[in-house]
């Protein structure tokens, strides 16, 4: 296939010859993250449909707007912004969306907000099985509000940088990690309860 031919390609490559109207180049960049900006739509709109609309929007505006992204970060970033700006805008049409919160509307930077958190007497993994404890925390994410939920895909599952995040969300770096901080402690809280548990810490990778 043509675009296989350009799968070891470099990103600053790809992106050079799709903004000389390479439709193949463009269609790489597009393959190597559609699955990801798909998986963050989903995360923000909580709707199938939605992110599936909210990918297609994204990859639209990013080919008609090529010519605007000045190279000064990583394609993907540029990408993640236009498409956490498509979520958003569903997110506003839809009024009677119940997963934005007051919590949206606090300036993220605030000062922490200390919870308590109980320990478990086993390890989960002993009472659920894998694919049961990633549905638990799946819908434990989907749970957050937009602001919380789109920093914590970012940084914790698609693994940016904290520089990154800002940038991609436009938010500064002490909002990213004020917004992290309080989606971890709230996953936390949530799990906690899910799992029944009182005592120590939990999830140490949260």
């Amino acid at each position: 296939m043509a675009v296989s031919s350009l799968a070891g390609t470099d990103e600053t490559t790809l992106v050079a010859q799709a903004r000389r109207a390479d439709d193949r180049a463009f269609a790489e960049l597009v393959r190597r993250y559609e699955a990801k900006i798909f998986r963050l739509a989903q995360h923000i709109t909580q709707n199938r449909e939605d992110a599936e609309d909210v990918l297609q929007e994204t990859f639209l505006k990013a080919y008609e707007h090529l010519d605007q992204f000045q190279g000064q970060s990583k394609f993907y970033t540029w990408i993640v912004r236009i498409a956490v700006n498509q979520a958003l805008m569903k997110l506003r049409r839809r009024k009677t969306d119940k997963s934005v919160s007051l919590d949206e509307g606090i300036d993220t930077g605030e000062d922490t907000v200390t919870r308590e958190i109980a320990a478990w007497d086993e390890d989960p993994e002993q009472q659920f099985s894998r694919e049961e404890l990633g549905e638990i925390l799946d819908a434990a994410i989907q749970s957050l509000a937009p602001p919380y939920r789109s920093v914590f895909v970012l940084r914790d599952i698609d693994e940016l940088s904290t520089e990154e995040t800002a940038e991609a969300l436009g938010l500064s770096i002490p909002a990213v990690k004020s917004r992290l901080l309080r989606a971890r402690l709230q996953l936390r809280e949530k799990l906690t309860r899910t799992f029944k548990r009182k005592g120590d810490d939990a999830f140490a990778y949260l």
